[in-house]
């Protein structure tokens, strides 16, 4: 029976790139000098770390990051802004940016409700932090990626496993 996998899963490789050229240009831009701003991506903990001055001059270095990622083809929508300034040493804040990865409990299930909304012959379930779509024939399963892609256009949900 033919099936495929939804899932979320960001490109670790584009957005260390695009953290590395953000870095590059913190470090030589002239209203940094001086100052506290740095960027670093933690990969294991899925995490992004801006560090500035100021709640303005983070507001900067995520323009600068979110510049650089989109030149490398990452969708913003994998990054939740941190939600609170964390104090360190001295006048230096930090904010901690997350990166999805994998597909929460909540859109999970609004998932799953779209493809059973949809009314194709495809039946969806919910495996860890996937979603499994298994229908009778491909025409289906390509109906049924198209209806996705339509309904949730801000989630950047890849497709995966297909199999015949």
């Amino acid at each position: 029976m033919p099936s495929f996998d939804v899932a979320l899963e960001p490109d670790m490789v584009k957005i260390n790139n695009g953290v590395s050229t953000a870095i590059k240009e913190i470090g030589t831009r002239f209203d940094f000098k001086g100052t506290s701003a740095s960027l670093e991506l933690k990969e294991k903990e899925k995490e992004i770390h801006l560090v500035g001055d100021s709640d303005f001059q983070i507001d900067q270095i995520y323009e600068v990051l979110v510049s650089k990622l989109t030149k490398q083809g990452v969708t913003i929508n994998f990054f939740t802004k941190g939600e609170k300034l964390e104090k360190m040493g001295g006048d230096k804040l930090r904010r901690v940016d997350k990166i999805k990865d994998g597909i929460e409990a909540e859109l999970a299930k609004k998932i799953t409700g779209a493809v059973k909304n949809s009314k194709l012959k495809v039946q969806a379930s919910i495996q860890g932090n996937e979603v499994r779509v298994t229908g009778k024939n491909r025409d289906d399963l390509q109906l049924a990626i198209a209806m996705l892609r339509k309904e949730f256009p801000e989630q950047p949900l890849t497709q995966k496993n297909f199999r015949d």
